[in-house]
């Protein structure tokens, strides 16, 4: 029985009147809209723009929109500050979030427009509990900027920072360079954390391909938007609740598109988490497995040249998809959320004339993928090296230890690490820090001093999307319980090796003990709000740092 029908539901009903909803209204089908629009930031700016016109597509198609809003964190504005502890928590904030308006408000059908790091994954997890018919509307990439005759991203800003430090820039270039790297609203403009999950949304089955593609501020983006409210309608006629998309298949596809785009290193830990709601089995080994057979076929930043607009001009998810499915990498039989196929979507791929974005498994970008995991003394539970096509390599190297992200940027900027160095970064993990940190400050500081290729750095740890070099994150179990890595001392001699899948401290097992014996555990920096509550329910890394 309708709420325009229940004669208890009067009292009810008096709201929706308030709202100037007709009784006609009140009998079709509610449709929450959950958008992710914040102020603070250009990622999600477009958000309540989208979600009207949504809301047009949904009462086109028949059914009645109910607009609702969540926080959002933007990860580069708290970036290398104590605001950054806040990033990874919003993912559990804004997935309680729209779970608890679902729940409260009894929506027959869900859509959930995202845009910044954790608005994606976060939507995902609510939708897995929620398990009524949803769609998923990424609001798209910022167009790249242009500074002295080439395209920049906000990639270049991070690194300026080093190049400003061995005098390659002055701050005059810099300050330049922060009013060109980023003309309008979007998300970060190449194969970062956003656009990373995006694809992995779309491969998921839960966005329709091609839509996410569309950059912020194309005109096409509005009528996109209306589209999936009608999407959304005929995914409730035909009961394409998340339960029936966010199978194993998809799992698998989602790994798959990760590695074969050059994907962020956040993915392993959304992916863990999103298969956990989902109730999938998924270990972070698993992903390990899919990457070492997956090559690169995207020539995307950061481990290549092109832009998110880029590939949606050479044809977007869906010609990568075509590409993987040609090679068998997909698993065909996947249900999107649309109703097609992915031999539907194959055939409807536009591939631009000449374009020089999207590879073939054949002739890859990069014979290696995306991303490795590594186990050893220093990491048992597992840990993230982002290869981005990078060969197989073996690395030893002296530790420079630092108790947390800040002390490690200053000796950076200092001129105190050497080539060969192995940089530990340790309490930044998701109990430790708490939050876990991403660390682009750091590795956006090597590159730019020209570090990359010959410093390693090792953490417990984020990186942000934007990162690229050797670094190796998330290690687990996080040194604040007292892991490994809370042993390692200044000089201790660290072995990476990516081709055993390996990551060891070269320090007798009795010495460890030694130290283990008369270790203490550093105070945090919070302990008391929000992100006290996040430390004391966050599980490891390795379990995607979930709270439940």
């Amino acid at each position: 029985m309708s709420i325009a029908d229940d004669p208890d539901r009067a009292p009810a009903r008096s709201h929706l009147y308030a709202m100037g909803m007709s009784e006609e209204e009140m009998r079709r089908p509610m449709i929450g809209i959950a958008s992710t629009w914040t102020g603070t930031m250009p990622c999600n700016l477009t958000h309540r723009e989208l979600a009207a016109h949504v809301a047009t597509g949904v009462r086109r198609a028949g059914g009645t929109p109910m607009e609702f809003n969540t926080i959002a964190v933007s990860d580069n504005l708290t970036m290398h500050t104590p605001g950054m502890r806040a990033s990874l928590v919003s993912r559990e904030i804004i997935a309680d979030s729209i779970e608890l308006m679902g729940r409260a408000h009894g929506f027959d059908a869900l859509v959930c427009v995202v845009g910044c790091d954790k608005t994606v994954p976060a939507a995902i997890m609510a939708l897995a509990r929620l398990d009524v018919p949803a769609v998923v509307l990424y609001s798209g990439s910022m167009m790249p900027g242009r500074w002295r005759d080439r395209d920049v991203t906000i990639q270049d800003m991070w690194e300026a920072l080093g190049e400003r430090a061995v005098g390659r820039l002055d701050q005059a270039d810099v300050d330049d360079l922060a009013k060109h790297a980023c003309p309008g609203p979007g998300t970060c403009a190449a194969q970062y954390t956003a656009n990373t999950m995006a694809s992995v949304t779309d491969f998921l089955g839960l966005a329709p391909f091609g839509i996410g593609d569309i950059p912020a501020v194309a005109d096409t983006k509005n009528a996109a938007a209306e589209r999936v409210g009608e999407i959304v309608m005929d995914a409730l006629a035909r009961d394409a609740r998340p339960s029936r998309v966010l199978t194993e298949d998809a799992l698998h596809n989602a790994i798959v598109s990760v590695a074969a785009m050059g994907g962020s290193t956040n993915a392993v830990l959304h992916l863990l988490a999103i298969a956990r709601e989902a109730g999938l089995p998924l270990r972070i080994d698993e992903i390990g497995a899919i990457c070492r057979q997956v090559p690169i076929i995207t020539r995307l930043m950061p481990s290549g040249r092109h832009t998110a607009a880029d590939l949606w001009r050479a044809g977007g998810t869906a010609l990568v998809a075509r590409r993987l499915l040609e090679a068998g990498l997909l698993r065909p039989d996947a249900v999107l959320v649309d109703g097609r196929t992915y031999a539907d979507v194959a055939a409807a791929a536009e591939e631009a004339p000449g374009q020089q974005v999207v590879a073939t498994v054949e002739h890859p970008a990069k014979a290696r993928g995306a991303l490795a995991i590594l186990r050893g003394s220093l990491a048992p539970d597992g840990c993230v090296l982002k290869l981005s096509g990078k060969e197989d390599f073996r690395r030893e190297g002296p530790a420079r230890v630092f108790d947390g992200e800040d002390a490690c940027f200053a000796a950076i900027q200092e001129g105190r690490i050497r080539p060969g160095d192995v940089i530990i970064v340790r309490y930044e993990g998701p109990a430790g820090g708490p939050g876990m940190r991403e660390m682009l400050s750091i590795t956006g500081a090597l590159v730019g001093q020209g570090l990359g290729d010959s410093v390693a750095l090792v953490t417990d740890g984020r990186f942000s999307g934007v990162s690229h070099g050797m670094v190796i994150g998330h290690v687990a179990p996080e040194a604040y319980v007292g892991g490994p890595l809370a042993l390692v001392h200044d000089g201790d001699v660290v072995v990476i090796d990516s081709a055993a899948g390996t990551l060891d401290l070269s320090v007798p097992e009795e010495e460890l003990g030694r130290r283990r014996d008369t270790w203490v555990r550093p105070e945090r920096p919070v302990e008391r709000g929000v992100l006290a509550k996040y430390a004391a329910t966050v599980k490891s890394a390795s379990d995607g740092a979930v709270t439940v």
